[in-house]
């Protein structure tokens, strides 16, 4: 059984995605290949993260057992905020520079492409910080918590102050393409709200995905607690299935881009010297499976020229040559909701048949203490259906 360590969004959506590449990754520790967007992403976040610092003014926040909250007295003095650019352009390209790694390109050309997209966002986001200077309380803050007895964490890029004094939650994207929907449906900033939620004490008024290439918030409200609780059940699922050893591979498309299908049974190739034999086995099978349908197809036929025949002539027992052919009969009811649900609130028996399935309809028509026009209403709102079927006897 796999110790189950602090779950982080990214490795909730590694197991929903395909538990055995999670276990690749998080118990075998196996790397994957290095990508560009992966290394921009990183380059550009870390950017800010320099480029905002000086601007967080920390906020009291709630202790681990949420017994106290922490005080500003409780922070290092000279930790107040600033209303400028700290950098010139200068120095924000220089830090760009510094931070800046090739890993993981495909080209030369790749690798300058996304560099000259990373000056263009930063400058223009260096802009956007003269013109609405922020009001972050927290950048890049290493959050923990339990959540329904299962650990998370999460690095949260951003935390802002409102005017009413609640908290906005920020996430920064790189994407090519990003819109609102994507924001209020948005797991990461599900799992964020909660982390911040159980760390600090403000309420959070607003959730946000910081699309880079165009400068532009996309924000919405907090998740209702129907939304919380839709995501507490799956990260109690993963949680399950790691603690279970439950690492089975789900193909999909993900697969086009997965760094272990060498190792994944799903596309394992069969060894040489079985081959040959596999192949006759996976050859007979196929020959079978086209003989079963056909066989399928002829009984069905055959059932049913017995059928006509035995209707024909009004008998169920048909003798041949070695067994007999018995003629079965099986009866079943539906009764539509909207038709039998009036009726039995209107004759207070909504609570004789709960779920209105036809077994307790049933039980009610055979009930001689409901009187008999009722039972007549309530039946005839129902519909019969016969199946006939052969037994060899």
């Amino acid at each position: 059984m796999v110790a189950i360590a602090q779950l982080s969004y990214s490795s909730i959506r590694a197991y929903e995605e395909c538990p055995l590449r999670w276990k690749f990754l998080y118990v075998d520790r196996l790397p994957e290949a290095p990508r560009g967007y992966f290394s921009f992403g990183r380059t550009v976040h870390s950017v800010l993260e320099e480029l905002l610092q000086p601007f967080v003014v920390p906020a009291g926040r709630r202790s681990p057992d949420g017994a106290h909250q922490r005080t500003l007295d409780e922070f290092p003095a000279g930790s107040s905020g600033t209303s400028r650019p700290p950098w010139s352009e200068a120095e924000l390209l220089a830090a760009y520079d510094r931070h800046w790694t090739g890993e993981g390109y495909t080209s030369k050309e790749e690798e300058a492409r996304y560099r000259a997209l990373g000056r263009e966002i930063l400058l223009g986001y260096r802009e956007t910080l003269e013109r609405e200077p922020p009001r972050p309380i927290a950048i890049e803050e290493h959050l923990t918590a339990r959540w329904d007895g299962v650990p998370i964490h999460g690095f949260i890029d951003r935390i802002d102050r409102t005017d009413r004094g609640g908290l906005v939650v920020l996430d920064y994207k790189t994407t090519r393409d990003l819109s609102v929907r994507d924001a209020s449906t948005s797991d990461q900033l599900t799992l964020y709200q909660v982390l911040v939620e159980k760390n600090f004490s403000d309420p959070v008024e607003a959730l946000s995905l910081f699309h880079l290439r165009s400068l532009t918030p996309l924000t919405t409200p907090p998740r209702d607690r129907s939304a919380i609780e839709e995501l507490s059940v799956r990260v109690g699922q993963v949680s399950d299935g790691i603690r279970s050893d439950a690492f089975e591979p789900t193909p999909g498309r993900q697969c086009s881009r997965c760094d272990f299908r060498d190792r994944c049974p799903e596309f394992r190739p069969v060894p040489a010297p079985d081959r040959p034999r596999l192949q006759g086995l996976v050859d007979r099978f196929e020959g079978l499976r086209a003989e079963e349908e056909r066989i399928s197809e002829e009984l069905a036929r055959t059932a049913q020229e017995l059928h006509q025949a035995a209707e024909t002539l009004g008998v169920h027992r048909v003798e041949g040559h070695r067994v007999a052919a018995v003629r079965k009969r099986e009866e079943s009811w539906s009764y539509p909701p909207e038709v039998v649900r009036p009726i039995l609130e209107a004759f207070d028996l909504s609570r004789r048949a709960p779920t209105g399935s036809p077994e307790e309809i049933r039980r009610l028509l055979r009930d001689p203490t409901v009187e008999a026009e009722i039972r007549r209403k309530i039946a005839e709102s129902g519909s019969r259906r016969i199946r006939w079927y052969w037994e060899l006897e």
